[in-house]
């Protein structure tokens, strides 16, 4: 397996050499000792952030040693040739998985591993820990890896591998000890990240937070976060403000006045927030006190003084939450969409299914803000009905060619054993939802977008799994739904969500989880604010042409801003 095999399947990613310096800096002004440093890096690859802590502490004039831990040979023999003791240090690598040595049985860490060169027994109490743990599921390592790890961490669902390394590290780690790691930032704002969030919160003072988002520091497609924390005495104490800094890329069609920067390590270093331009990109850089409480359900907010007023102020405005009106569902999954989705049924002829089990799907690909688009036209073979008030499995021998063409691929169908497992009939879609309410009005919108695309969909489409949709039972509801999809669309949602929920992706793409638009907030529904709003949502539906489009969305604008009590939002960044 050669080196781009070995990081694809380990997760490593390796640290690059600015960012590398840039943390083992920020984590030397916290050494408040003249004793002797003892610096550990759990994973530590190549070395890199090893050679950091070194660079960084030579200056200070501090002695230290450093200790490397990996269970990947070939990248220990490079850091070794980069490595080595002198006057001020020492240097000691492990070739062993950190996970596995570590024992969680006592409050300070024993590991038990002898150093390479003295023979002796490691001690394992940290001062400062600087890593960059792998980024990988840990239902990506099989199995057996995966329940040895759950077991032993106390872990459940879906976790990423740096989880178990951050209460791995926390044990390591002295009281009062400083940690500096590198990981995705998901767990910032997403509902799996509660657990995270809590453990942090509980474990350390955190010091300070810089979110990476999508500056591409890293090839692999992450988007990374800085944490340094100081490790508690006590578990209920938290006595320090904690600063954040966050850099992303402004593509949302900010004019102003831009600051000139040679790379994102200058906007890093700059001490003031505002937007830059490193070559042809633009980014936006905000700092100021993270906000976090005794609530782990909710993200961590990283607001400036200003946003924090613009984003109370549209609270304080609002009359209810998009979840207090409506359930937020995902659409269908099959976990065999090549079998029961496609965009040329006919292509089968005479052996095409019955119209009759064929649907109109609604996917990502073709949903605009106020209509579809022809840029695919998907059915799915839908397996379900609704009968006597439930939902029910089809009856095959009513529709002989969807028989026939689902035995043509009995064998992959079958092979999906949780459906087995579940005492489910081989053929059925995995997650059909209910199919009594595909005929309702709803409102759908997809999981990941540049921009908010919510449509209302009026002819009873069933909607793919890369989507989310809200149903309409009654009139009102297809107004309030009309009132959301007039909120949800504007530039000031779309900014109130960046602010709130913090979760692009690369090139500007926002997550749309249930768990966020959940979370919007609206104005009161019987208001003349409110009403305005749906009129012209509903205009919107009907409109055609690109001149009378845009004028109502000016006037959207307008009304949405008005219902909350704040100024027109003309780009969301």
């Amino acid at each position: 397996m050669n080196l781009k095999e070995q990081i694809k399947h380990t997760g490593a990613t390796f640290t690059p050499k600015e960012l590398a310096a840039f943390l083992a800096e920020r984590l030397t002004r916290h050494i408040h000792t003249s004793a002797l440093i003892k610096v550990l890096d759990p994973a530590c690859g190549d070395g890199e952030l090893l050679l950091a802590m070194k660079k960084a502490l030579h200056p200070t004039g501090q002695h230290y040693s450093l200790t490397g831990y990996d269970s990947n040979e070939d990248y220990l023999n490079e850091a070794r040739s980069r490595l080595s003791d002198n006057e001020m240090g020492k240097v000691h690598f492990h070739h062993a998985d950190f996970l596995e040595a570590v024992d969680l049985s006592h409050e300070q860490l024993a590991l038990g591993l002898e150093a390479e060169s003295k023979g002796n027994i490691i001690n394992a109490s940290a001062d400062i820990i600087i890593a960059n743990p792998p980024y990988v599921r840990t239902q990506l390592l099989g199995s057996e890896k995966a329940q040895k790890l759950a077991k032993k961490f106390n872990l459940k669902g879906r976790v990423d591998l740096y989880y178990p390394f951050l209460i791995a590290m926390t044990k390591s780690l002295k009281e009062g000890g400083t940690l500096g790691v590198i990981t995705s930032n998901r767990y910032l704002s997403t509902k799996g990240g509660e657990s995270i969030r809590k453990f942090l919160v509980d474990h350390f003072e955190i010091i300070e937070l810089i979110d990476l988002g999508d500056t591409k520091l890293f090839d692999a497609a992450v988007l990374p976060a800085i944490f340094i924390g100081k490790k508690k005495k006590k578990l209920d104490t938290n006595s320090c403000k904690t600063t954040f800094l966050k850099i992303y890329e402004a593509l949302n069609g900010y004019q102003g006045k831009l600051e000139s920067a040679t790379s994102i390590y200058d906007i890093l270093k700059h001490k003031s927030p505002g937007y830059f331009q490193v070559g042809q990109r633009k980014y936006k850089k905000t700092n100021g006190i993270l906000k976090y409480d005794n609530q782990p359900e909710k993200p961590w907010q990283m607001l400036s003084d200003n946003e924090t007023d613009w984003v109370r102020n549209i609270e304080q405005n609002a009359a209810s939450k998009v979840g207090d009106l409506f359930k937020v569902r995902v659409g269908i999954k099959t976990t065999a969409d090549k079998v029961f989705i496609r965009d040329k049924w006919d292509e089968l002829g005479k052996d095409t299914p019955e119209e009759e089990v064929l649907k109109d799907l609604i996917t990502q690909e073709n949903i605009a803000r106020w209509g579809l688009t022809d840029t695919v036209r998907l059915r799915v073979l839908y397996t379900h009905v609704h009968q006597d008030g439930k939902k029910a499995t089809i009856d095959l021998e009513k529709y002989p060619k969807a028989k026939k063409y689902l035995l043509s691929h009995e064998a992959q169908l079958k092979g999906r054993n949780y459906v087995i497992k579940a005492k489910r009939e081989w053929f059925e879609i995995w997650v059909p939802q209910n199919p009594g309410l595909w005929k309702k009005p709803k409102l759908v919108f997809p999981d990941i977008s540049v921009s908010p695309r919510f449509y209302f969909d009026h002819d009873g489409k069933i909607v793919n799994g890369n989507c989310y949709w809200m149903v309409a039972n009654s009139k009102d509801d297809i107004d309030k739904l009309r009132l959301i999809q007039g909120i949800a669309n504007s530039k000031l949602m779309t900014r109130y969500h960046d602010l709130v929920f913090n979760n692009k992706l690369y090139s500007g793409r926002r997550r749309y989880f249930s768990q966020y638009v959940e979370q919007y907030p609206l104005p009161a529904f019987s208001s003349k604010e409110a009403q305005d709003i749906i009129r012209i949502a509903d205009e919107l539906h009907q409109a055609s042409g690109q001149s009378t489009i845009e004028k109502l969305e000016t006037e959207l604008e307008g009304a949405v801003a008005k219902a909350y009590g704040v100024s027109p939002v003309f780009h969301p960044d």
